[in-house]
């Protein structure tokens, strides 16, 4: 029976793995009220205070543009904080499963991207999220980092909500459709997690990086096409057109990844999981929506 610590309880994936982890052990998820990750002492002393047997970080700084201008924050969520609890989880001698992005990747080229890939972050966040992972491997703790993309859900700030609100207000939408990549359900994430811990793996044995992510993939204009397909079915109101665009077309002041197509191969062979399709994901998550 586990004594788990769990960041980030009100974000997607932790507030999905609040529920799936459920039976596991004894969960203790402070909210960002109670646990701010950038003050480096009230994390070790929270650490230090419940004694966990498991370490789970979903907690992350994820304004990709905001975080230009807040490079500091950036690395102090996504690097510092990772670090100490990669610290804390090796004095313990226990694992710690944190979760990573496509970010890491320099978005370059057509095939899916390997977890033994050369790395180049394009951009802020995704340069604070590798020099987390960076700081999780030098402290020596078992680890699983587990790389994912596109993230979304039933609550927090997503594409499907943003597109969802958006189809409502509005008659014609230009969406991104030359960057590639996998829609994630968060759920997906938080039950592929549990799979894992529940198996009891030997964390050394698996300790490493992963990618998890939903199987297949499209462009994020496929897949408000796909969403708005869902949507038109159940009655709400969607937009009458919707044209894709480049890249080119929709600056941003973080540089986005054209590719962030992420191979699943190394989670199947050594944990025996299969993801989801991406389509068969988000039926799914509509049958949660409200």
């Amino acid at each position: 029976m586990h004594t788990i610590l769990l960041t980030g309880v009100n974000g997607q994936v932790g507030h999905e793995l609040r529920r799936s982890l459920q039976g596991l052990g004894y969960i203790h998820a402070p909210s960002s009220t109670d646990l701010n990750l950038a003050d480096a002492d009230s994390l070790r002393k929270t650490v230090r205070a419940i004694k966990p047997t498991l370490i789970i970080n979903p907690a992350a700084y994820t304004a990709v543009d905001k975080a230009e201008s807040e490079e500091d924050l950036a690395f102090a969520i996504n690097t510092m904080a990772p670090g100490i609890l990669a610290e804390e989880a090796k004095r313990l001698g226990i694992p710690l499963i944190h979760y990573s992005t496509d970010y890491v990747y320099s978005g370059e080229g057509t095939s899916a991207w390997q977890e033994s890939d050369p790395v180049a972050p394009q951009n802020v966040y995704g340069a604070s999220k590798l020099a987390g992972e960076e700081t999780i491997r030098a402290s020596g703790c078992n680890h699983l980092i587990l790389r994912t993309s596109w993230v979304y859900g039933a609550r927090g700030k997503n594409f499907l909500l943003t597109m969802l609100k958006f189809g409502r207000e509005r008659d014609s939408m230009n969406i991104v459709a030359d960057q590639i990549g996998a829609p994630t359900w968060c759920r997906t994430i938080s039950d592929l997690s549990t799979h894992i811990i529940a198996s009891q793996p030997d964390w050394q044995a698996v300790s490493g990086t992963y990618h998890m992510v939903n199987s297949g993939e499209t462009s994020w204009y496929g897949f408000a096409q796909a969403i708005f397909a869902l949507a038109a079915a159940r009655g709400d109101k969607v937009p009458s057109t919707l044209n894709g665009i480049a890249t080119e077309d929709y600056p941003t002041p973080a540089k986005r990844p054209k590719n962030s197509r992420l191979n699943l191969d190394k989670l199947q062979t050594t944990f025996g999981l299969i993801p989801p399709g991406w389509e068969e994901a988000l039926a799914m998550c509509f049958e949660t929506l409200r």
